[in-house]
């Protein structure tokens, strides 16, 4: 039998490989994006008690309506973003399944898709599976902010989608008020959608303001707001997102999400939907996350690595240029097989690949893993 990929330049994501090369080596494992911590004993009793108490069956394709209701509750007092829960809420098995979701829901073959890269890896094989066509805008190092010069240019009448990804998965960045009024301007009397992944939307630093689409009706009106409660709530392996989107759009979503997971976990969402009454427990998040990003950078302030703080995410990048002129998926191998320590080579969220000299650490990690990295970093 002779199989035709349709995904033919598309292997095993690099968050795999360096793990399992970290598991391997013994290495420190600050690649792939999960805490090394438990979740909330709390959180995770309420699900005990939902499973013991036989809420164990199919939950609503939409998602529980009990939890959609505390999802527009969330998204009005953060945002003042009135979502229906009952025409433009879904909750979905993780936010990957969302994006796809999404994304398939509006693109059709020969559409264009503008991606902004570094862009997290699971848009542009979405895009293509639908048939679309990637087109790439580069946001520029150190700070990786959009030219919207650039996207202003790269708009034709093919242009169907936007992706963004505020915060930003691998560097770190953030969309400013500046930023939203610039792609108001460029989307005003279009067609085009956006589809905005969200799921850092409550690590973020230093005092600033998640600009989510919600916040702005304009956009609100084209876009699939996603998030993530893995992120939030430290809790990745159990697979639950959610999808904000008018009910056109999320109907349009929902057509292809009841035949990609039909319906999530039903006793994990009773009790994501319990622990949503408590706004303390997403509140106090930045908070937990800035300590951490700030523990790790003065941990490594001694070492030859070069930084500027993460706005969001618990992502750092370090400029590795003072150490080594290797590409960063050889430096990134070396590292962990030398070295002890594992990070993501950010050249793979180009499409072309890219030049610079910097790796993506992951500091969602107990203050003892920070430490021993730390150490094994400035030795480097």
């Amino acid at each position: 039998m002779n199989m035709q990929s349709k995904l033919p330049s598309v292997g095993v994501t690099i968050f795999t490989v360096m793990t399992r090369l970290a598991n391997e080596c013994g290495a420190i494992n600050l690649s792939q994006g999960f805490p090394d911590f438990d979740a909330s004993p709390e959180l995770v009793a309420l699900v005990h008690g939902h499973m013991r108490e036989g809420r164990n069956q199919y939950a609503p394709m939409q998602g529980l309506m009990l939890l959609r209701e505390r999802i527009a509750q969330k998204t009005r007092e953060l945002y003042g973003a009135s979502y229906d829960p009952a025409t433009e809420i879904t909750v979905t098995s993780g936010a990957t399944e969302a994006l796809y979701a999404a994304i398939t829901a509006v693109v059709s073959p020969g559409d264009e898709v503008i991606l902004f890269e570094p862009a997290y890896d699971s848009y542009g094989p979405a895009v293509a599976l639908s048939g679309g066509v990637p087109v790439y805008c580069r946001m520029a190092r150190p700070g990786y902010g959009i030219d919207w010069g650039q996207v202003r240019d790269a708009v034709t009448p093919r242009t169907r989608l936007m992706v963004l990804n505020s915060p930003l998965n691998p560097a770190g960045a953030m969309l400013t008020l500046d930023d939203i009024r610039a792609l108001e301007s460029i989307v005003a009397d279009s067609g085009i959608f956006i589809v905005s992944d969200e799921v850092y939307e409550h690590i973020i630093f230093d005092g600033r303001r998640h600009e989510s689409m919600a916040r702005h009706p304009a956009l609100a009106a084209r876009s699939f707001v996603i998030s993530s409660f893995g992120k939030t709530y430290h809790t990745t392996g159990w697979k639950v997102g959610y999808c904000c989107a008018p009910a056109p759009l999320s109907a349009e979503f929902q057509k292809i999400h009841q035949y990609l997971t039909f319906a999530t976990s039903t006793p994990v969402q009773h009790a994501y939907a319990d622990f949503l009454l408590d706004r303390e427990r997403y509140l106090s998040v930045p908070a937990f996350y800035q300590a951490k990003r700030d523990n790790f950078l003065s941990l490594i302030r001694g070492s030859r690595f070069r930084f500027t703080p993460s706005s969001g995410t618990y992502f750092q990048m370090l400029d590795y240029s003072a150490i080594t002129d290797e590409r960063d998926t050889d430096f990134a191998r070396r590292m962990t097989v030398e070295h002890g320590v594992a990070a993501i080579p950010p050249s793979v969220f180009y499409h072309d690949g890219d030049d610079g000299r910097v790796l993506r650490f992951c500091f969602a990690k107990k203050d003892e893993t920070l430490e021993r990295a730390a150490e094994r970093l400035c030795a480097i």
